[in-house]
């Protein structure tokens, strides 16, 4: 039998470009994409991609490099994670929210050919260009502005826009050959919550095996109408970028993430599915009367990104929304992790049932394997819901690396496993739970306590919107809890009051020695606290010994009203100086 060789005809390389061929083959004339008052069907979606691979041919962009883009979900967004592909070339979507010497540091690492950016950026573009160029001495790339499409602005940076390439470009294009399915497909750039954002390369192997396994554990039927609530550049959407091109499904495209769009959104379009991180969860909960309508029948909502509480989402499948919640990151293409439901669990009351749907889950199709260690011995620990060790995975859906960061590489990728950073548990039944991040378990007096479940017992109080608990130092017991928290705009609470909360649900050392109220918490843009810019702040706050327990800050602290926090750095220093 070894002598039966591979062929044309039984070997093809994976790839997702091949979801779109299909899609325009067998679903020519089903609705690819709504934008405003803007509809393509998927005949018309695959002729634009092809027209724009062509057009990026011409622009003597070759087989590996790097095309950048940095705009909002919008069709030009999902267009591209078809079309650069489709020319041989890397795509790099860029968090739009990063500040302009990020995207700066991003090009020049990248060394990207052509740069894309939507009209509503192109002042952060400039300015990382200007960075690029004088600060880092980098040639300029090729600049081609992507304008709306519903709206054109008629701004321009360069004598280049997108719909013009799309004009110019070949429908008929023959498209670039993938002989090698590792070769790469994207270029992604972590959130960078805890140091400088790395490079992560995914292939079309890659990419390719992690978008089926999450519409097979997602359970997404035919023809989904999907709304862009998640932003295309955080894991290029989760792979769903690919996916819903395999599904036949829609696209429904919008430029902000607001009640109001989602709400709106659902109504018109009858969507079926979504991804969220938490946060939008949050967004949803919180929108006025006037933006809500009925959800008349039940939205499929993936949730990610960060580890969702219990109490959160009780409160939004009581709305009509049901919950599948996934885990994953940047390293293993989005979701590697998903809670999959069984139909026992729909005998428990709501609040046992959104315990268990905070659980991370199991592993998707594309992982060999899912495993929590012990990292000194490289033990498995024990599978009782108990004993914490850091979550390690190994398959097909992890990165092929970190660009040109081999230091990198050699610290996650150890004895033929990826290592996640996170710590967690396995229950008796398989199914895997997150407790924290290694860098944010607070080890107070020996003891070490998760700042998620800190976090999930404070979301438990209904007037609570939000709470992220990091470390702060403690001259007893070196660290202890301090908790910043989002109260609803009609609640007048008191710190004594969320300790008094927290201590009737939670051990005593693990109540937050420090509440401090805020109105808004520095994220990443993905939806992440950055809990670095929340420890830098906790540093500050000063802890004394008494009877009490009562947490004291400097005078100056007292004279001021506390601030909501913003991701610029400048900000935040602001805030920790208060």
């Amino acid at each position: 039998m070894d002598n039966l060789p591979k062929r044309g005809a039984n070997y093809v390389p994976l790839t997702p470009l091949t979801f779109l061929t299909r899609a325009s083959n067998s679903y020519a004339n089903r609705t690819s994409t709504i934008y405003a008052n803007i509809r393509f069907t998927w005949r018309q979606t695959y002729e634009r991609c092809c027209r724009l691979a062509s057009s990026l041919r011409s622009l003597n962009i070759v087989k590996n490099d790097v095309v950048s883009v940095l705009a909002p979900n919008v069709p030009a967004m999902l267009e591209m994670h078809f079309a650069v592909p489709m020319a041989g070339a890397v795509l790099n979507a860029i968090n739009t929210r990063l500040d302009a010497r990020n995207v700066a540091l991003i090009l020049k690492h990248s060394e990207a050919k052509i740069f894309f950016v939507d009209c509503e950026y192109v002042d952060k573009a400039k300015k990382a260009i200007e960075i690029l160029m004088a600060d880092f001495q980098m040639p300029m790339p090729l600049v081609v502005v992507i304008d709306d499409l519903d709206s054109p602005t008629g701004i321009r940076l360069g004598e280049l826009e997108y719909e013009q390439l799309v004009y110019q470009g070949n429908p008929e294009c023959v498209l670039e050959n993938i002989d090698d399915e590792w070769d790469p497909i994207t270029l992604s750039y972590t959130s960078g919550t805890t140091s400088e954002p790395k490079g992560v390369v995914y292939s079309h192997r890659g990419a390719f095996l992690s978008t089926l396994s999450l519409i097979l554990g997602w359970e997404m039927g035919t023809e989904p109408v999907y709304l862009w609530s998640l932003p295309m550049f955080h894991c290029n959407g989760w792979t769903f970028t690919w996916g819903i091109a395999a599904r036949g499904g829609t696209n429904v495209c919008i430029r902000n993430t607001t009640a109001q769009e989602i709400y709106s959104s659902i109504t018109l379009h009858k969507v079926t599915h979504m991804c969220a991180a938490p946060i939008v969860l949050n967004i949803i909960l919180e929108a006025k009367p006037h933006e809500q309508c009925q959800i008349t029948t039940p939205v499929q909502i993936l949730v990610g990104g960060a580890p969702p509480p219990a109490p959160l989402l009780e409160k939004i499948e009581r709305q009509g929304f049901h919950v599948v919640h996934a885990y994953g990151l940047t390293e293993a293409t989005g979701p590697a992790l998903v809670c999959e439901w069984q139909s026992k669990w729909n005998k428990l009351p709501w609040e046992e049932q959104s315990k268990i749907k905070a659980r991370q889950g199991l592993g998707i199709l594309t992982l060999a394997d899912v495993d929590v260690k012990n990292f000194k011995t490289m033990q498995s620990v024990p599978r009782d819901g108990k004993t914490t060790g850091e979550i390690c995975l190994r398959g097909s859906s992890i990165m092929k690396g970190y660009l040109k960061n081999e230091k990198a590489n050699s610290e996650v990728f150890k004895n033929g496993w990826f290592f996640t950073g996170d710590m967690g548990v396995i229950h008796p039944d398989g199914y895997l739970e997150i407790k924290d991040r290694c860098k944010d378990v607070i080890i107070s007096g020996g003891e070490n306590i998760s700042s998620v479940e800190v976090e999930s017992a404070i979301l438990k109080h209904p007037y609570v919107v939000e709470a992220s608990v990091v470390s702060m130092p403690h001259p007893r017991w070196g660290e202890s809890p301090c908790a910043f928290v989002i109260l609803r705009k009609d609640c007048n609470f008191k710190e004594s009051d969320i300790v008094a909360h927290c201590r009737k649900n939670l051990p005593g050392f693990m109540v937050p020695k420090k509440v401090q109220f805020v109105e808004e918490l520095p994220k990443t843009g993905t939806g992440k606290v950055q809990k670095n810019h929340l420890r830098a702040v906790a540093k500050t706050f000063v802890v004394t010994e008494n009877a009490n327990q009562k947490t004291k800050r400097s005078s100056q602290v007292n004279r001021e009203k506390p601030r909501s926090y913003d991701q610029s750095h400048e900000q935040i220093l602001a805030l920790s100086r208060l």
